[in-house]
């Protein structure tokens, strides 16, 4: 009879699952597999070909891969008509975003509060999304015009002094900062109603949607506690809104960050390059004035600049739906 006892016998190892080819699990890869390759290829691989060529001498028809490093950003950094893009993409993204925003729901509440014919307004509003921005700066540029458009009607009224709208050259405040007069172009302003004019039906559908999600009983609650209407609209409805502002101020501030087609059928750079924004002289830098390097650094700032948006909102994103 055996000395050891059960106790004292050494413990197997439970075999370890087999690892190698699984069909089920392989199927998900597989089916994704292909975008993957697209996406890698023509998104991330050319964002790398273009961050390559804004660090070499490419300014010519001769194709060169010499490498000088960042003088084409310095270079960009040093140029009035970029610091002028820059000053005009500040004041467009500023107001474009913000008005956009509170046109969008103010109309929301509007058409939210059981109006008759609401589905003729909602339709109203919402039409100007389907258009172009290319139709729309075509059709604000005869509007808007100095000699056409509502300037006849101010006009009419008696107003002797019309507004010069997209042609004026006038910066408020006048501050020179460096090279530039810092401030606000009054021929933005002009664009900026444009790019309202068509973005406000979106944000109004956003805002619609979520007014909608938010419960009546919640409403109702606040009531029997005493508040007001404009206290329900600022501790209740504002709060339960704030995604849905955030997703808007990510998607306008894209949009307003890389804009080309409007300003490019409205007014073009501007006298002064007043309207002139980074998307417009990436364009006549690269396609026009054969400048590769110096266009492809315009696109990668472009870039980074979108970046700065969508980057954080991604990352809180994922943060968030992490278990």
């Amino acid at each position: 009879m055996s000395d050891i006892t059960t106790a004292e016998l050494p413990i197997q190892p439970s075999p370890k699952p087999r690892r190698g080819w699984n069909l089920t699990k392989s199927i998900p890869i597989l089916m994704i597999l292909p975008s993957l390759i697209v996406i890698g290829i023509f998104v991330y691989g050319f964002i790398g070909r273009t961050a390559f060529v804004s660090l070499t001498d490419w300014n010519t028809l001769v194709k060169s891969n010499h490498f000088i490093g960042l003088d084409n950003y310095r270079f960009l950094f040093q140029d009035f008509r970029f610091q002028s893009d820059l000053r005009n993409t500040l004041a467009f993204t500023v107001l474009f975003i913000a008005l956009s925003m509170f046109a969008g729901l103010f109309l929301a509440r509007m058409v939210d509060s059981k109006i008759k014919g609401e589905t003729f307004f909602r339709n109203v509003f919402i039409f100007p999304m389907s258009l172009s921005f290319i139709v729309t700066g075509v059709v604000w540029q005869w509007i808007l015009s100095p000699k056409t458009g509502v300037n006849l009607l101010l006009s009419g009224l008696g107003l002797k002094d019309v507004p010069n709208w997209y042609v004026s050259t006038t910066i408020i405040p006048s501050l020179h900062l460096g090279q530039i007069q810092f401030g606000l172009p009054l021929a933005v302003i002009a664009v900026v109603i444009a790019a309202v004019w068509q973005m406000t039906g979106f944000a109004m559908a956003m805002y619609l949607a979520g007014l909608r999600a938010i419960s009546d009983d919640l409403r109702e609650a606040a009531r029997v506690d005493g508040a007001t209407e404009g206290q329900i609209f600022r501790k209740v409805i504002i709060p339960q809104l704030k995604p849905i502002s955030m997703s808007l101020i990510i998607i306008l501030a894209h949009i307003s960050l890389k804009i080309f087609d409007l300003i490019y059928a409205m007014t073009g750079p501007g006298a002064m390059f007043v309207t002139d924004v980074p998307g417009m002289y990436m364009f006549e830098t690269t396609f026009r004035g054969n400048h590769y390097a110096q266009g492809a650094g315009i696109a990668i700032i472009m870039l980074l600049f979108v970046s700065l948006f969508i980057v954080p909102y991604l990352i809180t994103s994922f943060r968030k739906e992490r278990p």
